[in-house]
């Protein structure tokens, strides 16, 4: 097929033709769609909310907690710095709730008897997490996430040796 167009008038009816294209797409959304917002946001649909369950820790300490962070809220006896704790251990590509890795060499003391257990979701991602002081690598653990869990004071005790030694 051979054109009857100039250069130039071609390139211009070309470009004609690429803005339509682009223009169309927009027309064919359906009105009620078009002006429709999405629902705000209600503090239960937040994503940064974290449920803490603490057992065995003593008087004060136990109970069940509930963080809201981003902006921050919730039942907790310091839900600023529960955020604080949380938003300084968020990494990307890296779990901020991982568990003691497996072979990992921990100093054999016992830190008590304090449980806790974190559920809810943070950065978009759910969270079930399991924590108590059975050893040295767990103990830091837990405390590296105090005030979101609670400060367990006092001596650590000594686990029983194990091995040939």
């Amino acid at each position: 097929m051979v054109s009857v167009l100039p250069v130039t008038a071609r390139r211009r009816l070309l470009g004609l033709l690429a803005a339509a294209a682009c223009v169309v797409p927009l027309t064919a959304v359906p009105a009620a769609a078009a002006g429709a917002m999405p629902p705000p946001v209600r503090p239960e649909d937040r994503g940064d909310h974290l449920t803490v369950v603490v057992r065995h820790a003593g008087a004060g300490r136990d109970g069940r907690y509930e963080v809201y962070c981003h902006p921050e809220a919730g039942r907790h006896p310091d839900v600023a710095g529960a955020c604080r704790t949380l938003d300084a251990h968020t990494r990307w590509g890296r779990d901020p709730f991982a568990p003691v890795a497996p072979g990992t060499v921990c100093t054999m003391v016992h830190g008590g008897p304090a449980t806790a257990r974190i559920t809810g979701t943070w950065a978009g991602r759910p969270v079930d997490a399991s924590y108590d002081r059975g050893d040295g690598c767990r103990i830091a653990r837990w405390d590296r996430m105090v005030p979101l869990l609670p400060r367990i004071d006092g001596p650590a005790q000594a686990g029983p040796v194990t091995g040939d030694g």
